[in-house]
């Protein structure tokens, strides 16, 4: 083998590299790559990028809290720790996450996500015979990268704002068996007539989906109801909304902006089409703000 083969070997074998080096170079500029320091500083939390997956996540584990489930002692590496995580898609960013949430941080959390822009798209639990009892918020986000850090942040600044601020719990001392409240002003507001036992008055509204190729609606479990005590001036309401998928954000909005109470987002079935969502709300006020606010919520929806 003379020396000038292998010149031009070597030759070709050097153009190759740089043209696939070259090439590598294009496929990583094309696809643009997190701001990691700014998303660390708009959260105000360090994070971990996984290369391989192209994610970076924040945690920001709540060491503030002193959990405890049927006697034992929880950290923030057996689940107590909130995080968010982004990623970059070709035209925006993605962000999920969950937040870990005392009972009374839930509903000034959720306002701050939902004030932001973002997204909650699950309220629940992960443990029982916890205490304090600890709820799990999940959120999500699309956009610009800034924006959706900068919302993450104060959702946590939120967090660390709210710990322990019992004085937002709604308090009252209501008993069913003392209602005197005009239910003619629920039926007027929400414009479905109810019925009045052992002083709940409860109104159900149905809805209809598809499981196993059978409809299934208001009597098999697939309605929103509201139940409603008290008197027209001190009132408490709860009850659960179920909804569409593409309803349950309006839904959020409409129900905290008449500071009514959130406690759970979550399914109550698997399989269906179209996907239910229920939302379990909890209200205390006069009966006409309740039922206005409950009203305001149904007319996001597009019932079917």
């Amino acid at each position: 083998m003379n020396r000038s083969f292998i010149a031009r070997v070597c030759i070709v074998f050097s153009l190759v590299i740089g043209m696939l080096a070259g090439r590598a170079t294009l496929g990583m500029s094309a696809e643009p790559r997190l701001d990691t320091a700014t998303i660390e500083r708009l959260t105000g939390n360090k994070g971990e990028f996984n290369e391989q997956e192209g994610v970076f996540t924040v945690r920001a584990p709540r060491t503030d809290l002193d959990v405890h489930v049927a006697g034992a002692q929880l950290t923030p590496s057996l689940g107590l720790t909130s995080w968010a995580a982004f990623q970059q898609t070709k035209d925006e960013t993605m962000v999920m996450g969950d937040m870990v949430l005392l009972e009374d941080q839930i509903n000034p959390v959720m306002s701050v996500a939902l004030e932001n822009g973002l997204a909650v798209t699950a309220l629940h639990n992960h443990f029982v015979w916890d205490t304090p009892r600890v709820m799990f918020m999940h959120i999500r986000g699309m956009g610009e990268a800034v924006t959706l850090a900068s919302a993450v942040g104060k959702v946590f600044s939120a967090i660390r704002d709210t710990n322990h601020d019992t004085d937002r719990v709604p308090r009252t001392d209501i008993r069913p068996a003392q209602t005197s409240l005009q239910s003619k002003v629920i039926e007027d507001i929400l414009g479905v007539k109810g019925q009045l036992t052992s002083g709940v008055y409860k109104v159900t509204i149905g809805r209809t989906t598809q499981m196993d190729g059978h409809e299934v609606g208001k009597t098999m479990g697939v309605n929103t109801w509201a139940a409603f005590a008290g008197n027209d001036e001190q009132a408490i309401v709860d009850g659960d909304v179920a909804m569409l998928e593409s309803e349950l954000q309006p839904v959020l909005k409409a129900l905290r902006h008449a500071g009514i109470n959130i406690v759970a987002i979550h399914n109550h079935m698997t399989m269906e089409a179209p996907r239910i969502v229920f939302l379990h709300y909890w209200g205390v006020g006069s009966t006409r703000d309740l039922a206005r606010g409950i009203k305001a919520a149904l007319d996001t929806q597009h019932h079917s």
